[in-house]
């Protein structure tokens, strides 16, 4: 009862004076967030805008000062430090995430994981700073540790890697495109326009990884009362029916 009348109180305080507020989130959160900032300002009359980057970049940014209201990572490696710094507010995770095997709808090349490191492949992933590749990295070694596929599975699979990028939107758009054999994303960026051209390839759960994401304020916010009470609607049951929408996991 507590939580849920603090959550209205932040709201409501959103709606005394509108505010623009800017928030700087992981790119796998882009059509989640991009409904839930919607329904935020018709709810406050705030103005919330989005930079959707990979974590590793906007917590770059965000040291390098750059000036935003609210931070969303995909990890708490890219998050930890800026709390640290006194740069955001200590976060609650606010939602979970799983890893995905994609690869084009058409193709016959990959049926298992055994597949993906048949020489040849073109395999992307993201790189191993961005939250998403180093959980695929994460992935590839409990593979090893299991001996199911060769206790290298990790070095021929990276031996096919053609490219590393900066987002896990990035990633998903090479197979989308037809640029890449296989990629490793995560569940929820198979979004409905990307689901006529791809398709999963079953990951096991016992090396599957499980995201979790953080929310802060940041600390020289020009909208703090706005941006707590952004940081409240994500977590409230509306910010969470929403989130639930677009494939992510409950915070707990």
């Amino acid at each position: 009862m507590r939580r849920t009348l603090s959550l209205l109180v932040l709201l409501a305080l959103g709606t005394a004076s509108a505010e623009n507020v800017t928030v700087f989130a992981a790119a796998s959160l882009t059509d989640a967030f991009t409904e839930l900032g919607k329904a935020f300002d018709a709810r406050t009359g705030n103005r919330t805008t989005f930079q959707f980057a990979g974590s590793q970049a906007l917590r770059t940014q965000l040291e390098n000062g750059a000036r935003a209201d609210v931070y969303a990572s995909a990890n708490a490696a890219q998050f930890d430090p800026l709390v640290t710094k006194g740069l955001v507010t200590q976060g609650q995770v606010f939602a979970r995430n799983r890893l995905a095997v994609i690869v084009p709808a058409n193709s016959a090349r990959v049926r298992t994981l055994a597949d993906l490191v048949t020489p040849g492949l073109k395999v992307v992933v993201a790189d191993r700073t961005v939250p998403v590749g180093d959980y695929t990295r994460r992935m590839l070694a409990a593979i090893d540790k299991a001996g199911t596929y060769g206790k290298d599975y990790s070095a021929r699979f990276l031996r096919n890697v053609v490219s590393e990028e900066p987002n896990v939107r990035q990633v998903a758009l090479k197979v989308q495109l037809g640029e890449a054999d296989a990629a490793v994303v995560y569940t929820t960026d198979v979004t409905p326009s990307l689901r006529a051209s791809v398709r999963t390839v079953a990951l096991p759960t016992r090396f599957n990884q499980t995201a979790a994401y953080p929310v802060g304020v940041v600390a020289n916010s020009n909208a703090p009362a706005a941006a707590r009470a952004f940081v409240a609607y994500v977590q409230s049951p509306e910010g969470q029916r929403v989130l639930r929408k677009w494939g992510f996991l409950a915070p707990r």
